[in-house]
């Protein structure tokens, strides 16, 4: 069972930045999308960056012009930079493969955690 490994996460001040790493353990085929995600307490997750693999990106307007999601294909490997962070970031993030056919795969979750 193919799992996502995320990594990256932690605890910044305001104003500072943090990269998150989110790598298969095994190859997957037949990717629709790679996406992160968001979930703050007591909140719904959110959708927070996507990448389609036809070439499509998109942002929550939340993040807009301060994240950006890139992916390394030899390193096999999705990023999310984040710049900018404001207490408001704060949340576990979650790395997620948008399948073709069957399940997603979700990543563990990584918490970020963004001081005033």
């Amino acid at each position: 069972q193919v799992q996502l490994v995320e990594s990256g996460g932690g605890l910044v001040q305001a104003g500072g930045s943090l990269r998150l790493s989110c790598a298969p353990s095994g190859w997957i085929i037949n990717i629709n999308a790679m996406n992160w995600y968001r979930q703050a307490p007591g909140k719904q997750r959110e959708l927070v960056a996507g990448m389609a693999i036809g070439g499509g990106i998109r942002y929550a307007d939340s993040v807009k012009g301060r994240f950006t999601i890139s992916r390394d294909n030899a390193k096999n490997t999705l990023y999310l930079q984040m710049n900018s962070l404001k207490p408001e970031d704060t949340a576990v993030y979650y790395c997620n493969i948008d399948m073709r056919h069957g399940a997603d795969y979700w990543g563990q979750g990584t918490q970020v955690t963004v001081s005033s």
